[in-house]
């Protein structure tokens, strides 16, 4: 029962077993995992039997699907029998067909044969003309090409021979024409940059000659600039002195300057843009670049140089316009040649250019000897900074040469107004000068502020100065304008302090020197004397007329100038010089006069008789000082007028008084001291009579002429006074005798014989009674004696 029982069980899971592997077969699922369990259980037989199990029962499957269909294969076979004999019949049908399709399109076959061949020829025929239109198209090209560089249009050339390199030369079949072209290709390119750079050559020349007047040009416009700018603040000026009175009415008008400076400089740059723009295409742009860069330094470098042939005066507009127009084309160049010059390019170059320009100038200048000569340059060099300033070039260095070249202009310009004074001072004639109409007045008077009173007077008007006065005052404001129109544009902004600089040395220097030199010279006589000495004194009035024309010339308006209250340093200096004249007129009057005096030597000392006029150096003396005393009232003022006349009333005195005291005069007599009583009476007489019809009486009321004789006159008194003695007595004496020294008096009185002293003389005198003149003498001299 057991065993049965395990057989059962045994049989229940291989027929479970097997129908588990049926439905994985039958899915088609995979096997491997149960058939590694088998394996790995150790039952790999049990595997195979349930494998061959579900053969079988695939196999009794299949034999029972056989009998089940098998009647349906018999009728299928039949069925294919019956269309195996209709398939004969149409084959043998398709055999009679073929036979007679092929009888009939033998003939279309041949027909086919030549249409194809047909076809084949019409493709080669196309293919031929595509290339031959090709060909063609590129040959066109190279005719183009040719064509524009015998036009000269190579822009256009080159961009022909572009196209055919990159599009048609590759799609030329003829591997002749096409080698040909590649060959040809690089020596166009060759030959359009000879030919460009022959052009850009040929326009280096005609630039570079055409650069002069380019630059002249922009001088000249920077020129009109400048003198219109000046013509408004002058219009300016004179507008804000009248607006300062509030009597004139004003017309305002906006002036509108429409000019363009490209407009009226028009050069050509069209060789140098397309050679560029041929370099451009071509990729060697650089190359270009540094050969245009090159030249035009080279240029540059050659227009630096100056000839020696010629004067440098003579030629330094051209050699600077050359350089102002050098430049303002790079500037152009640098504008719009996009690329063809850069900035530092540029810059380098006119660094260079102001490097040689302001070393060659400085070489320049210090041989030049005309002051006007070197204005002009100057002038002109500022002018080419101007110019070049509106093209944003750096002119700073060229101003500040200006700057720096004042100095030795001013020396210049110093030593020509020298020779110029000088000149005036030698043809001179020292003679009043004489107006002759309103013209001269306002020319010679009025502009420099020289007139006496506000009133025009009467015509023909005599001035009190001669001609030099007038002739100076112009050197000084021509010196003034010379000197502004220098520091004007030499870029300092406020100048006015340098202006009077220079002018005080100008007429410190040279002007007070020449007329001390004129006024101390040997060979001046009196009458050009007073007439220097007047000139000194209207130069220093004069002086605050220079100051306001030298303010006014640098833009200082004329009320900042009276506000300011300025004043030369050469005013005061004129003051002191005008002071040294008349003291030197007074000495070399006084010198005339010691000739005249010099005569006193020639009066007889010893007369037995009375005089009965002056004696004849009084005549020559009083003759002499009214000719001087008409002469210097008419030119001096009435204090210096006044100076004179005193100081040779005085001179007189003190030489009468001084010839007294002469050891040359042993003795003298009451007659000769008669006669000088008579010689000072007549000079107090003329004295008086100038003292009063001169004007002086109403200014010095106290001091007259005579005032300043008082020593030779009290002398003269206290020699012919009865009682002599009485000058002894110091109250008698402080109010008589005051100007009297004491020692003088009793050398002088040991001097005095009342009568001749002879033999005969001297016996009588002793027999005869002593008169009381010359007893109160004998007191007087033995007082002194005990006095002294």
């Amino acid at each position: 029962m057991s065993n049965v029982k395990r057989k059962t069980v045994t049989e229940n899971v291989d027929r479970g077993q097997d129908s588990v592997l049926l439905n994985l077969i039958t899915n088609g699922e995979d096997l491997g995992p149960m058939v590694q369990l088998s394996f790995e259980s150790g039952r790999p037989e049990s595997l195979m039997h349930q494998l061959k199990h579900v053969v079988r029962k695939k196999e009794v499957e299949i034999e029972e699907l056989c009998k089940l269909h098998y009647e349906e294969f018999i009728l299928a076979v039949d069925e294919l029998r019956g269309v195996l004999i209709d398939a004969e019949e149409l084959k043998s049908e398709l055999a009679n067909e073929n036979f007679r399709l092929q009888e009939v399109g033998s003939s279309l076959l041949l027909k086919l044969e030549q249409l194809l061949e047909s076809y084949s020829i019409k493709k080669n025929v196309a293919e031929a003309i595509n290339v031959s239109a090709n060909c063609v198209r590129v040959l066109d090209l190279c005719v183009k090409c040719n064509n524009q560089i015998a036009e000269g249009r190579f822009s256009a050339a080159l961009k022909s021979v572009d196209l055919i390199e990159k599009e048609s030369l590759k799609h030329i079949p003829v591997k002749a024409l096409k080698v040909l072209i590649e060959k040809r290709v690089p020596l166009i390119k060759s030959y359009v940059v000879k030919k460009v750079i022959v052009e850009v050559n040929e326009w280096f020349v005609q630039i570079r000659s055409t650069a002069k007047d380019i630059g002249q040009t922009a001088i000249g416009n920077a020129a009109a600039s400048r003198q219109r700018d000046s013509d408004k603040i002058a219009r300016q000026r004179k507008a804000e002195e009248q607006s300062s009175t509030g009597l004139v009415d004003f017309t305002y008008t906006l002036e509108i300057e429409n000019s363009s400076e490209d407009s009226i400089l028009k050069f050509d740059l069209t060789p140098l843009y397309r050679a560029y723009h041929v370099h451009t295409c071509l990729g060697i742009q650089d190359q270009f670049r540094e050969y245009y860069y090159k030249n035009r330094l080279l240029q540059l470098s050659s227009d630096l140089q100056i000839s020696s042939a010629q004067p440098f005066f003579e030629s330094h507009q051209i050699f600077l316009a050359q350089i102002a127009g050098h430049f303002i084309i790079e500037d152009r160049v640098l504008r719009t040649a996009s690329g063809l010059l850069l900035g530092n390019q540029l810059d380098k170059m006119w660094e260079i250019a102001v490097g040689k320009m302001t070393s060659m100038l400085d070489e320049q200048f210090s041989n030049m000897d005309t002051a006007s000569n070197f204005l002009l340059v100057k002038d002109y060099v500022s002018l080419l900074g101007t110019a070049l300033r509106q093209y944003g070039y750096s002119v700073g260095p060229i101003l500040e040469w200006c700057s720096k070249g004042r100095e030795k202009f001013h020396e210049l310009l110093l030593s020509e107004c020298r020779q110029k004074i000088t000149a005036v001072l030698a043809s001179d004639t020292f003679e009043q000068m004489v107006m002759k109409n309103e013209l001269d007045y306002q020319t010679n008077v009025l502009a420099f502020n020289l007139q006496l009173s506000d009133m025009v007077p009467d015509f023909p008007y005599i001035a009190p100065f001669s001609s030099m006065v007038p002739d100076c005052c112009h050197i000084v404001i021509s010196f003034i304008k010379d000197s502004v129109n220098y520091l004007t544009y030499g870029g300092q902004m406020i100048f006015v302090d340098v202006v009077k600089k220079y002018l005080d040395k100008l007429l410190i220097d040279v002007l007070n020197e020449a007329m001390l030199d004129k006024m101390l010279s040997a060979s001046t006589v009196e009458r050009q004397a007073i007439q220097v000495a007047a000139n000194i004194g209207l130069i220093e009035k004069a002086c605050d007329s220079f100051l306001q024309h030298a303010a006014q010339s640098c833009g200082i308006p004329a009320q900042a100038v009276e506000r300011h209250q300025d004043s030369l340093k050469a005013k005061v200096l004129f003051k002191a010089s005008k002071n040294e004249a008349y003291l030197a007129l007074i000495h070399l009057i006084n010198s005339k006069l010691d000739e005249f005096l010099a005569l006193l030597k020639n009066v007889n000392w010893t007369s037995d008789e009375p005089p009965e006029h002056s004696n004849d150096y009084m005549n020559e003396i009083v003759i002499y000082l009214h000719t001087i005393m008409s002469t210097a009232q008419q030119i001096l003022p009435l204090d210096v007028l006044y100076k004179v006349g005193c100081g040779a009333v005085e001179h007189i005195s003190n030489a009468i008084v001084a010839a007294f005291l002469s050891d040359s005069i042993k003795r003298f007599t009451l007659n000769a001291v008669t006669s000088i009583d008579i010689d000072l009476n007549r000079l107090e007489s003329f004295a008086d009579e100038k003292f009063h019809s001169s004007g002086l009486s109403e200014i010095y009321k106290e001091d007259s002429f005579g005032s300043c004789l008082i020593e030779a006159r009290q002398l003269v008194n206290l020699l012919l006074s009865n009682q002599p003695e009485n000058f002894i007595n110091p109250v008698f004496r402080e109010r008589n005798y005051y100007a009297l020294d004491t020692k003088k008096v009793e050398k002088i009185c040991e001097k005095y014989k009342d009568s001749p002293d002879s033999l005969f003389g001297s016996l009588s005198s002793r027999s005869a009674k002593q008169s009381s003149r010359k007893k109160s003498m004998d007191v007087l001299k033995k007082r002194l004696k005990d006095f002294n």
